[in-house]
């Protein structure tokens, strides 16, 4: 936990191809369409928390990748996950990206009810359908699963196994944080930028630019930070503080005030973590509280950012003087990031620009690039194919892979 920063990874090989993805699958209509459904469509996403649901009636959705996803408690208490579309016109079941409803779900265009299960209650003026099966009509179900509180979905069957076997290395971190015991601090935010989604992610999953980029993170942990695993599309990072008094205001006060919790493992007593999933969700700890945040593609050009803080259901005024401190380190970090992003997403249109050299302490960037290259062989081009081609091009290569 206390090796430098410069130190190298313990993941990474000592040879090892140093380019990144190439420019063009930053820019291309046509790779946004493949990503769509072959990435975020076909992978675990992260909905919330459950305590952002704890009624019978609460609900979140999210929209990904041209789908819609509705996250509802039961009268029973069960947690589930159904496409947020109606199955007469596909109208919106609930709007807004959190709600309550008291005993069912009804539709806003035609009046269609839902019991909270997901099954149909009735359609408005039932005659007028003729024979209309109730139990042919239900809300289309999502696959969801719970772990440690968190509530993870997906759209389709895809290549990665349950959120337990995925997560599994660091269920004993899960559970020295007590996650499943967290409680929202405020509504799940979003906000957008003009970058392509992987720019956003090369940025966070790396930490050799802490060091320049981040003064508030330097002065907490940059001594400390390292990125310790990447397994299966999931990275783990961890850093200590205290070490030091800190220089800047928010990063001195955070210190001072950063509670000892005692039920906490000593290692995680001064310890902030950041998880990884693939393709582009990250959980993050510290000894006061957690928050998950992601990045889905819009267009091209353009992601939705999303996410939220998490306190602890026993918080005293001194874990929430540090939490409110650590979200303002967290809040220049931010926005810090969102220029990076930005800055590095323009230059792939730079005649100039021919393709990145990546630091050992930049792997992390390395292994998200070999999964997306993995699911979608196209992006191993370094040229691009005309946009009309590119589909065809990348069922080529994957036909060609699996006879190899």
């Amino acid at each position: 936990m206390n090796r430098s920063l410069v130190t190298k990874p313990r993941t990474v090989p000592e040879e090892w191809d140093r380019r990144g993805l190439p420019g063009w699958t930053y820019h291309s209509d046509a790779l946004f369409e493949l990503e769509k459904q072959e990435v975020f469509q076909t992978h675990w996403q992260i909905a919330g928390h459950v305590g952002d649901i704890p009624a019978p009636g609460d609900y979140l959705t999210m929209d990904i990748a041209d789908e819609r996803a509705l996250v509802i408690r039961g009268k029973d208490g069960v947690v589930r996950g159904f496409h947020n579309l109606c199955r007469h016109r596909g109208a919106r079941v609930a709007t807004g990206d959190k709600g309550h409803c008291k005993g069912a779900l009804v539709c806003p265009f035609h009046g269609w009810v839902y019991n909270l299960d997901g099954t149909l209650r009735g359609a408005a003026r039932p005659e007028s359908f003729g024979a209309l099966d109730r139990t042919e009509f239900g809300l289309k179900s999502l696959e969801l699963e719970l772990w440690h509180g968190f509530i993870f979905i997906r759209f389709r069957p895809g290549p990665q196994p349950s959120v337990a076997q995925l997560l599994a290395p660091f269920e004993p971190d899960f559970a020295a944080w007590r996650a499943e015991e967290l409680l929202p601090s405020d509504r799940i935010w979003t906000g957008e930028l003009p970058v392509n989604w992987k720019s956003v992610r090369d940025v966070d999953n790396e930490g050799y630019h802490v060091a320049m980029a981040h003064p508030a993170l330097q002065d907490l942990y940059g001594r400390t930070y390292q990125d310790r695993s990447f397994t299966n599309g999931i990275s783990a990072s961890y850093a200590t503080f205290g070490d030091t008094p800190g220089r800047l205001w928010s990063v001195r006060h955070y210190v001072r005030f950063s509670p000892q919790h005692e039920w906490l493992p000593e290692a995680h007593r001064r310890t902030w973590a950041y998880f990884g999933i693939f393709p582009s969700g990250v959980i993050a700890f510290t000894p006061e509280s957690a928050q998950f945040y992601q990045e889905f593609p819009v267009s091209a050009g353009r992601t939705l950012m999303r996410g939220a803080i998490y306190r602890r259901p026993d918080e005293t005024r001194q874990d929430r003087v540090a939490r409110y401190l650590a979200y303002r380190i967290d809040r220049e970090t931010g926005k810090e990031d969102q220029q990076l992003s930005i800055w590095s997403n323009e230059s792939m249109k730079s005649s100039a620009f021919e393709d990145f050299h990546l630091s050992d302490l930049e792997f992390g960037v390395k292994v998200h690039h070999d999964q997306l290259r993995k699911l979608l062989p196209v992006m191993s081009l370094t040229h691009a194919p005309p946009e009309e081609e590119v589909a065809k091009v990348n069922a080529n290569l994957r036909s060609l892979e699996s006879t190899i």
